[in-house]
């Protein structure tokens, strides 16, 4: 039974998977003006449609994981499932999903996790083949979740303030998700995928990583100029941790004569988002 269950949460990248949620937290609570039941529903449906999304896209990518180490043991090239067994779970995954978003939400919201489900598979997945580009239309996904809870505690979908938020959300993306294939460049060339190594130098990709966590920590300050959080103490707070950011980034272009280790800078920068989650869910109570 455990051994099931371990795959079930492979396919579903849960971990992965979990962060999202955090997002649809964030913005249910920013919506509402704190916690209530009523953030569960639209939580465990993003949470079932983004286990969905993965499990999908182990299907989508079974052909290129089968070729590089870092993903060779992932449940179908390793032969712990099978193509269609894949498949099924994750239909069973998006249906409920989908299920929850409706029942629990609304009409809307269902449609914006749809939206970030097929912007994922249909959009993002295909582009990764033909551009190493792919990140930057790729990211709005990243954008989405936090609108879907917002929406889901009666927000309205065209308020600025949330679109600053899904804006942060979008532009975070982009280092986040340059710095992962980043480390693993060489592999991603060898399955055949295009790649950043192969396009840039590296001095031009330490540039490049540097101005989008820039524009990652301009973007943060803009959710206290739109009136997303309201304490001095929280904002203080996040223009302490953006500072941090550039700081920690900052030896990407002054110490190029050290060692690029791009999971670094890509744990570092999650960790400036957490803090922001953090952050955002507090100000609530202050």
């Amino acid at each position: 039974m455990i051994k099931y269950l371990r795959l079930i949460a492979e396919l579903g990248k849960m971990k992965i998977t979990f962060a999202v949620s955090l997002t649809t937290i964030a913005g249910y609570v920013l919506a509402n003006d704190g916690f209530d039941t009523g953030l569960i529903l639209p939580t465990l449906g993003i949470f079932l449609l983004a286990c969905g999304s993965s499990a999908l896209n182990h299907y989508q990518e079974r052909d290129k994981d089968a070729m590089m180490e870092r993903t060779k043991d992932r449940p179908i090239p390793s032969g712990k499932i099978s193509p269609s067994g894949a498949m099924i779970i994750a239909i069973l995954f998006i249906v409920s999903g989908a299920y929850l978003l409706y029942f629990g939400s609304g009409f809307l919201a269902m449609q914006l996790g749809l939206l970030a489900l097929i912007w994922y598979n249909a959009i993002y997945t295909p582009l990764k083949r033909k551009t190493a580009f792919a990140v930057v239309p790729g990211s709005i996904i990243g954008a989405i979740p936090p609108v879907v809870g917002w929406v889901a505690a009666g927000g309205s979908l065209t308020n600025p303030q949330v679109l600053i938020l899904a804006f942060f959300f979008f532009i975070w993306q982009v280092p986040h998700f340059w710095l992962l294939l980043l480390k693993y460049g060489k592999e991603y060339e060898q399955a055949g995928f295009p790649s950043l190594t192969s396009i840039y130098t590296e001095n031009q990709i330490r540039n490049i990583t540097f101005i989008w966590t820039l524009a990652t920590a301009i973007a943060s300050l803009m959710i206290a100029t739109f009136g997303v959080i309201d304490s001095i103490i929280t904002k203080i707070l996040l223009l302490l941790a953006a500072i941090w950011l550039v700081i920690a980034f900052a030896d990407l272009i002054l110490r190029k004569n050290q060692a690029f280790n791009p999971f670094k800078y890509f744990m570092k920068i999650n960790y400036f988002v957490l803090m922001v989650l953090f952050l955002l869910t507090l100000d609530v109570y202050l």
